[in-house]
């Protein structure tokens, strides 16, 4: 496909989805419902990432299939938000086509899948070209694909009460003991396909030099994230509250897409370094933080308990010394991650302060000179290192 068409073709997609999106909402609101942005913010935000990534990469490497994968996430998305409003219309009101809301509240069942099940597996089987690893893992390729397909197919027909709609039952749903055998073995495929897929990604990474290492940066971190704040935050769910929950795990999902569009377009490629060294340093100063705030309010709640019946004592002293305690941390974790993790900006550190230490008492000409080109040499790495010193002017 050239330029051209697959430009052409990305905005069509990008139109229906915008169209598909907006005759939801259109429903919602002629079926009486209030648009509920805070509900429907993650659907509306997995459109739009998933649009602008798919169409940033379709419309530079059009034979990249990972674009073509999130111009269809988006679009399956917007479907299921258009299935979800003409579903709910459908059985408010009861007006409109039977046969439709029927189709839209059985499809509304699994039209999670697309959008998530297919990038969580295809993703990291063909990042970053767009080319499985070897052709030994089309095996693992087929058994994710057979296995998503089957997995949509048996929660369309699954017997019993909608999970979106608690109280009706599935106009699809099958009693079958096959179906039950069938929905485990699809289950187990893929099982089989996730950790494969992930299994390919890490070996990947591995065989990785160079740019495509860089490359292969920007996915993990991006995986890093999601992997560490989605159980964090269920296990928040309550402490936290929903809004707040809901919104990292939104953003953390998110950040797939755009880091994969960030790595496969090369744009400030190398600046991944930076950005792991931050998110170590802060996520790290942020968690330490946080439960020294909430240990010290549980403390001083217990100690003050005779003293007042209220908890504001706790909360503003123990504020106070979160306060105090920002800048002596971020040190101390920031030298810890340098010393652990970027060994060497952590050696040129130290190499520029000793150097600073030997600079106050040295007072030999040649002595500083060839100091001087063996710390740059050293912490630089320069392929060749010149001194140039300026001639005394005659008196």
């Amino acid at each position: 496909m050239s330029v051209t068409s697959a430009r052409r073709l990305a905005w069509a997609l990008a139109g229906v989805a915008a169209a598909l999106t907006a005759g939801g909402a259109v429903i919602s609101l002629n079926g009486g419902d209030r648009l509920e942005v805070e509900k429907d913010s993650f659907i509306w935000a997995i459109t739009l990432v998933f649009l602008v990534a798919g169409h940033v990469i379709v419309t530079r490497q059009p034979r990249n299939p990972i674009g073509w994968l999130f111009l269809g996430g988006g679009v399956s998305a917007a479907v299921a938000r258009l299935a979800g409003a003409y579903g709910d219309y459908w059985l408010d009101t009861g007006d409109g086509s039977r046969a439709l809301g029927q189709a839209a509240v059985g499809y509304g069942e699994a039209s999670w899948i697309p959008f998530v099940l297919v990038p969580a597996t295809f993703l990291l089987l063909l990042f970053p070209d767009g080319r499985l690893l070897s052709p030994r893992w089309r095996p693992v390729a087929w058994c994710a694909a057979v296995s998503i397909a089957g997995v949509a197919v048996t929660t369309i027909l699954k017997p019993g009460t909608l999970e979106d709609h608690p109280g009706i039952a599935n106009p699809y749903g099958v009693e079958s003991g096959v179906l039950e055998a069938v929905d485990g073995l699809m289950y187990l495929g893929l099982m089989i396909g996730l950790l494969g897929s992930a299994a390919s990604v890490v070996l990947r990474f591995r065989r990785a030099r160079g740019e495509q290492r860089q490359q292969m940066k920007w996915i993990a971190l991006a995986g890093a994230v999601a992997a560490v704040t989605i159980p964090a935050m269920f296990a928040l769910y309550e402490a936290i509250g929903q809004g707040a929950a809901d919104g990292a795990i939104m953003v953390s999902i998110l950040g797939l897409p755009a880091a994969t569009a960030v790595a496969i377009m090369r744009y400030r490629l190398y600046d991944i370094d930076v950005v792991i060294h931050r998110t170590l340093v802060y996520g790290s100063l942020t968690a330490t933080l946080a439960g020294v705030y909430v240990g010290a309010v549980l403390l001083l709640q217990l100690v003050l308990s005779d003293v007042t019946q209220g908890s504001s004592l706790a909360i503003a002293a123990s504020t106070l010394a979160v306060a105090a305690l920002v800048r002596p941390v971020r040190g101390r974790i920031q030298r810890t991650v340098d010393r652990r993790f970027f060994r060497s900006h952590y050696d040129a550190e130290q190499t520029l302060a000793a150097f600073g230490a030997r600079l106050r008492d040295e007072v030999d000409l040649s002595a500083l000179s060839a100091d001087l080109q063996a710390v740059v040499a050293e912490t630089m790495r320069p392929a060749h290192v010149s001194l140039w010193l300026r001639a005394r002017d005659p008196a």
